[in-house]
């Protein structure tokens, strides 16, 4: 069996063989998401506005703390995950959190045959696309869930981190999607002692590939825009230089390393 076929089943191994080490790290900090900080970053809160009262679906959750974060403001919010390990996790860190979040183990592309209904808002971030081989089948499966005039609220790390060894060394990867990156490590971006193997099926994917996928599918792209910084220490050689916001030591300012965008559905009424 191909790697390409085979990507769902080594991909939900690697995020079931993570999430009990993530539950347990310093990166997630679960016990002060229990009493209430919130797991979401500046710049998304930004881009998402009052969600009060708003219906999100919220795509690759992992273990749901941005899900369960968007539903504390008001949001009615359905998260999902291609792990079951992360959904059961979420599920009783919703109910330990008194939490009205749903969420749905269930692979991104498979969607439609678990949900039917459409959201105000579609929602995901940091880390997700590169674990999909064809964004012209996720950008349907976003545009399928919104409804007209809803909207798509996507942050994720730049295209160009991608490029790079993992100490950011020389450049090792095509920035274009050029097939599937089969890859072999040791612990987790969130404990990289862990004591785990994984092995993990990802695709690197242009903002032109990005931008032209969601235009394809009935989407108008309302706001863009590019960060020098990551909110998230999970990069080798990275600095905080400022709260919360880090930088690669050896390139400073240098790189894009998160991008952002709103996308709205076409009401075509």
């Amino acid at each position: 069996m191909s790697i390409e076929s085979n990507y769902l089943a080594i991909n939900r191994q690697s995020w079931n063989s993570r999430t009990d080490s993530h539950l347990k790290s310093e990166f997630y900090d679960v016990a002060g998401f229990i009493k209430g900080k919130t797991s979401l970053n500046d710049i998304e809160l930004a881009l998402l506005g009052d969600v009060n009262g708003k219906t999100i679906l919220h795509l690759q959750c992992h273990f749901g703390q941005d899900t369960i974060s968007l539903n504390r403001l008001g949001a009615e919010v359905t998260g999902v995950d291609l792990s079951d390990k992360a959904i059961e996790s979420a599920k009783q860190l919703a109910a330990e959190t008194n939490s009205t979040a749903d969420f749905i183990c269930c692979d991104v592309y498979d969607l439609p045959n678990h949900v039917t209904g459409q959201f105000d808002i579609v929602y995901t971030s940091y880390g997700t696309i590169g674990w999909l081989p064809d964004l012209e089948k996720w950008a349907k499966v976003v545009s399928t869930h919104l409804k007209a005039g809803g909207r798509f609220v996507f942050v994720e790390f730049h295209p160009v981190v991608w490029m790079f060894d993992d100490n950011f060394e020389k450049i090792g990867y095509s920035y274009f999607n050029s097939g599937a990156i089969l890859q072999s490590e040791s612990g987790t971006y969130a404990d990289k002692t862990a004591a785990i193997m994984l092995e993990n099926v990802t695709w690197n994917h242009s903002l032109s590939e990005v931008v032209g996928s969601l235009m394809n599918n009935g989407l108008e792209i309302s706001s863009f825009e590019e960060f020098d910084y990551s909110p998230y220490n999970c990069f080798n050689n990275a600095i905080e230089y400022e709260p919360r916001k880090y930088r690669i030591a050896h390139l400073d300012n240098k790189i894009p390393m998160v991008y952002s965008l709103v996308a709205q559905k076409k009401d075509n009424s």
